[in-house]
């Protein structure tokens, strides 16, 4: 993810940026307020990591630009103030979070991360792979743009083969993903369902292979 961290005091964007960039985000630095509004209108961002009290033009001024551009970036505000009144007009503003200096980097992240977790969570409506496309909304399949009538295990099952797309899932964890740990029918369930989901597939690109003694895997037909 692409983080803009609005930050004048060095030494504190100098430990965020070492943190952030170790925990695998990528992240563009501005000291100053006018720097980064001309940052916000030329980038994209999916996070915004803001300082209130900013030279040029305050972070709260900052929130309130993203928000009216119907950013629906993650929005931390970090700042020295502490009064209600300014907690909850930093909410008002739009943020998602709100950390008070000082903080620790480590309970920044953690923030962060959940916050990460979460919209991406609200995110994913739609799991596709070449031309299959499971709706999670709706809880629809479709083949070749085509709706295909199933059953709710068999678009469990096909939504959860499109997640993990070339990749052999067991038995086991189909079963455990499926019908949960504490299943203990007979596990040519999985084996039938299998069958069904490859009849709705005959249009399609792809296909459920058999890897024996081992399980399944949802890739491209040879």
């Amino acid at each position: 993810m692409n983080i803009c961290l609005i930050e004048d005091e060095i030494s504190i964007a100098k430990l965020l940026m070492y943190d952030l960039k170790n925990a695998g985000y990528t992240v563009t630095h501005f000291a100053n307020g006018v720097d980064a509004k001309f940052g916000i209108n030329t980038q994209k961002f999916d996070v915004f990591i803001v300082d209130w009290m900013i030279p040029q033009l305050s972070g709260i001024e900052l929130v309130k630009m993203i928000r009216h551009s119907k950013s629906e970036a993650i929005i931390l505000m970090l700042t020295a103030k502490d009064e209600e009144s300014d907690v909850l007009e930093a909410f008002e503003a739009g943020v998602d979070d709100y950390i008070r200096k000082p903080f620790s980097p480590r309970e920044l992240l953690a923030r962060l991360s959940a916050h990460v977790r979460k919209h991406q969570a609200n995110d994913q409506k739609l799991i596709s792979y070449h031309d299959v496309e499971c709706n999670l909304l709706t809880r629809e399949l479709f083949v070749n743009q085509q709706l295909v009538s199933c059953t709710k295990k068999e678009f469990d099952l096909m939504a959860y083969l499109l997640s993990n797309a070339n990749i052999v899932l067991t038995r086991d964890d189909i079963l455990n993903e499926l019908w949960n740990f504490d299943y203990d029918g007979d596990t040519r369930i999985v084996d039938v369902h299998i069958f069904k989901l490859r009849t709705k597939l005959e249009s399609s690109s792809l296909t459920i292979e058999s890897k024996r003694g081992v399980g399944y895997v949802l890739q491209t037909k040879r």
